[in-house]
Parts: structure tokens; sequence; C-alpha cells
């Protein structure tokens, strides 16, 4: 089979999804709650800025955030949706200026980030199929969705999430099923000396290096400090998988489905771990061996 299960690494929609602090208003460090046992500075409101945001709307600990064991703050991925917020809905205007505004400005990046996330989860999709209809149905969704990211704050506040969310998720079951079809014959080939997956979600400090992890059902699963050093997840789901200081060093994810840079932020890896085109490696993977 070909090395990649992938039909093209080339996404238009994946690449408008990254983050660009430049263009945002720090949005995601006054609108979100912070916790500090999830490595974040303090324990903080929802409207409230977090203790390091400056005037200018940087970090003043940015070079610092791992030396701090602040990894809340580096894990953090917005898809996007911070400038599209600050620059698009809202057109330029800050919440410390406009301060009339800030309530709403919170709202709408909280519901904006969640249509990025999905917008991912579709792109990540399509490089995946090869078949045209299901190509036009996946492009039809991005299209919908993000048509609603470009809509005014009024109109995005009164978006039914749900609804939408149950949309995509239809459509990522069944990318997840061609995925699954595509690498059947490779698990088999490859599962010589290796255990079957235990069915479950709790993965919580296993170690998994002996497992067969190809075409794995991580969908929402617990992978804190757990070992997959080495492994192959080629064609893995990992939607919504809590992969928190999980040793992914040498391992391959090239070809696993509904990762995102969050995910990855998250996680030990190194030099020798194969990553999806659309994500990138971490500077502090090489750092902390």
């Amino acid at each position: 089979m070909r090395k990649t299960i992938r039909d093209t690494d080339n996404n238009e929609t994946l690449k408008e999804l990254k983050i660009n602090c430049e263009k945002c208003f720090g949005l995601c460090c006054v609108a979100l709650y912070f916790s500090k046992t999830d490595g974040f500075p303090n324990d903080k409101k929802v409207g409230t800025p977090c203790i390091n945001l400056q005037s200018g709307f940087t970090c003043s600990e940015h070079k610092n955030l791992r030396k701090k064991g602040l990894k809340g703050c580096t894990a953090y991925d917005c898809f996007g949706a911070g400038q599209k917020v600050a620059q698009l809905t809202f057109k330029g205007k800050d919440w410390r200026e406009f301060k009339d505004l800030q309530n709403q400005m919170f709202e709408v990046f909280v519901i904006t980030r969640q249509l990025h996330e999905m917008l991912w989860y579709l792109g990540d999709a399509l490089t995946f199929v090869s078949n045209k209809n299901i190509k036009d149905e996946l492009n039809s969704r991005i299209q919908e969705i993000d048509q609603l990211t470009k809509l005014d704050a009024n109109s995005i506040m009164n978006i039914d999430i749900e609804k939408y969310r149950t949309k995509v998720n239809s459509i990522l079951r069944m990318t997840n099923e061609i995925v699954k079809d595509k690498i059947a014959q490779y698990k088999i080939n490859n599962s010589k000396d290796k255990k079957n997956l235990k069915l479950g979600y709790d993965f919580i400090g296993t170690n998994l290096t002996d497992t067969n992890l190809i075409g794995a059902n991580f969908a929402g699963a617990l992978l804190i400090a757990s070992n997959m050093k080495n492994t192959d997840l080629k064609g893995a789901n990992l939607i919504g998988a809590d992969l928190r200081d999980a040793d992914i060093r040498g391992s391959n994810l090239e070809d696993a489905i509904f990762l995102t840079q969050s995910q990855i932020n998250t996680a030990r890896g190194n030099y020798k771990t194969k990553l999806p085109k659309s994500l990138e490696r971490p500077s502090y993977w090489e750092i902390e061996k």
C-alpha cells in the first residue's frame, strides 16, 4: 500500500485554521475559565484577564511557560478563531477599548472556536477521502460551517451548535469507516507479536508499546502518561483523546485521524515522531528529552 493512506496532504481548510496571536487581542487569555491544576497561571473566571496578559495583548511569560510548568498555556489552540473574531467579526475592535462589547466578544469567541474545531475535523477527513460523493458532502459541510463563522456577532450567538455538531459527527463517522477499510489488511499484516487493544477508554499510565495500535479507536480515550513509544498509529481515531504526557517518541502518527495541534502540544515527542503535515512539531520536544 502507499506510504500514507491520505488521499492528499494539501488542504486549504487546515491552513486557514492556524493560530495568529498577533492579529488577536488575547481573547483566549480573558474569555475562558482557567484552573491552576490544569497548568494555567492561576484559577480565574470567565472575563477576567490572565495575570500574565500585558497591555499590548502579549504574554509576559511566553518564553518561560514550559519552565514554569504552565502546560495549559502551551497546549491551548483556538484553531484560528481568535483572529477571526478580532479582525472579521468585530473589525479590529478590542475588548479593553470597547467595554460594552466585552461579554459579546467573549461569547462569540467561544462559539467560533467550536465552529473552527468542526472545520478542522472536516478538513482532516477530506485528506483521507477519494470518493467524489463523500468529498462533495465534506466540502458542502465545510462551506456551511465556514459561512456561519462569517456572520455578525448577534447571529453567531444564536447558532444552534448541537444541530451542526450532529451533522458533522455523522460524516466524520463515515470517514472513520473509510479509513478502517483502508488499513484493514495493513493491520493484519503488521499484527505479528502484538497484543490486541483492550476495549475501553481508560489507558492512563498504560504501557501500549506491545499492543497493535493500527486503526485503534481512541475516540475520547484517556491516554494520560501512557507509553506509546515507537508505535504505529496508522488510521487510529484520536478525536477527543487526552494525550497529556503521553509518550509518543518515535511513534508514527502521520496517518492518525482527527488529531489536533493541541493534543500534540500536550504529548511527549521527539524528532523521530512522525506527524501529519498539517501539524507542527513543538520546539520544546527537542529540549525535553
